[in-house]
């Protein structure tokens, strides 16, 4: 049965296939994973292959700490790992473009509403 925290996290990840897809988004998988770690969502726009990053927080503890300060270097060398990994089991072109976008969630339980942050193209610097 998954947690609570998973729970939470599904909701987030929902919202924001839900809300990239209204947007003209081509959705392609969530959660590609492998044992160092996890991309939660692939689409394309156009010839570009967006990866998502998302964070969901409890809009009540926003103030505290943004979900998207959570994206730090560490996890942005994962996340350009796992991107390249997917990028070679697809076999997807050399020249492939892509990019890893951050999609931060702040959900309100009480009213049942989510505030959504995008900030595309969030990690720019290649590690090649």
């Amino acid at each position: 049965m998954p947690s609570q925290k998973r729970k939470f996290g599904d909701a987030g990840e929902r919202i924001a296939q839900r809300y990239l897809t209204k947007k003209g988004y081509t959705f392609i998988e969530k959660n590609y994973q492998k044992p160092w770690g996890e991309i939660d969502l692939v689409f394309k726009r156009g010839e570009l292959i967006v990866f998502v990053e998302v964070k969901t927080r409890d809009l009540k503890n926003v103030e505290h700490y943004l979900a998207e300060y959570s994206v730090n270097y560490l996890k942005i060398k994962k996340l350009q790992k796992i991107c390249e990994t997917y990028l070679m089991e697809r076999r997807c072109p050399y020249n492939q473009k892509w990019q890893i976008d951050v999609i931060a969630i702040a959900i309100d339980k009480i009213r049942k509403k989510a505030k959504i942050k995008h900030i595309e193209n969030a990690v720019w610097e290649r590690p090649y």
